[in-house]
């Protein structure tokens, strides 16, 4: 599984593009009439939004609060530091379990039963792999520090006893939230645009023409929210 992983870690950015074009992927619903009745396209709608959310959520949270460094170095896992504070303190993944619901939600919003019953347990056997790559690398070179570490933090589940005093605690960092999240955010915000468009013709009355200046308008705004942060990072007016 380290092997797995450490392959996986290699390609993870490549594996979040497949996935969102596995969204698009033909399936049967996950939802249907048949069960739930006329109004069954509200069970997706509002579920998968509100999963979501909640998965952006959380890594905005965990990233404002303390972020850890652990991007990798040469394509390999890497760890200056072992961040203990912030949601980490209650979960050792945070940031992975945010990308989980993320891609969950967006998989509920678009009904597709493909997706939830195929690509989401692929997913989390490859998130599996590459957890358990990152820990072997954390323990060779933190030893008992990371140990102790593990018997204290649940490696998925997050604990939420004391996480309102972590977040009162510590210092939120929404430029660094920002700056850390722009291009997983307008990725992510341009699938809810497409989906809740192109999939849900319900919410614009089935007019084409409406539905279609709202996306123009969307993208649009979408952009200008990228490429505003980009420059706010890049002229280091904003920084971590």
């Amino acid at each position: 599984m380290i092997a797995i992983g450490n392959f996986f870690f290699k390609y993870r950015n490549f594996l979040f593009i497949f996935l969102y074009l596995a969204l698009f992927i033909p399936s049967a619903q996950l939802f249907t009439e048949a069960k739930l009745g006329r109004n069954y396209e509200l069970y997706p709608l509002f579920i998968g939004l509100l999963i979501t959310l909640c998965g952006q959520l959380i890594r905005g949270i965990t990233i404002a609060l303390a972020y850890i460094v652990r991007g990798g170095k040469d394509k390999k896992v890497h760890a200056e530091n072992l961040v203990t504070e912030g949601i980490f303190k209650h979960c050792r993944n945070p940031l992975y379990v945010g990308n989980i619901l993320m891609l969950l939600g967006v998989g509920i919003l678009i009904n597709s039963l493909l997706f939830i019953a195929l690509f989401i347990p692929v997913f989390l056997f490859i998130y599996q792999a590459i957890v358990l790559a990152e820990e072997n690398f954390l323990r060779n070179k933190f030893g008992d520090q990371f140990n102790t570490y593990c018997k204290k933090v649940n490696r998925w589940l997050i604990n939420f006893n004391g996480i309102s005093a972590t977040i009162g605690g510590m210092k939120f960092n929404g430029k660094r939230w920002l700056i850390k999240e722009y291009n997983t955010q307008t990725i992510w915000m341009l699938g809810i645009v497409v989906i809740l468009l192109f999939y849900y013709p319900q919410l614009t009355n089935h007019d084409t023409s409406l539905r279609n200046l709202i996306f123009a308008t969307a993208c649009v705004l979408l952009a200008i929210y990228y490429l505003s942060i980009r420059h706010l990072k890049k002229s280091r007016k904003w920084v971590e």
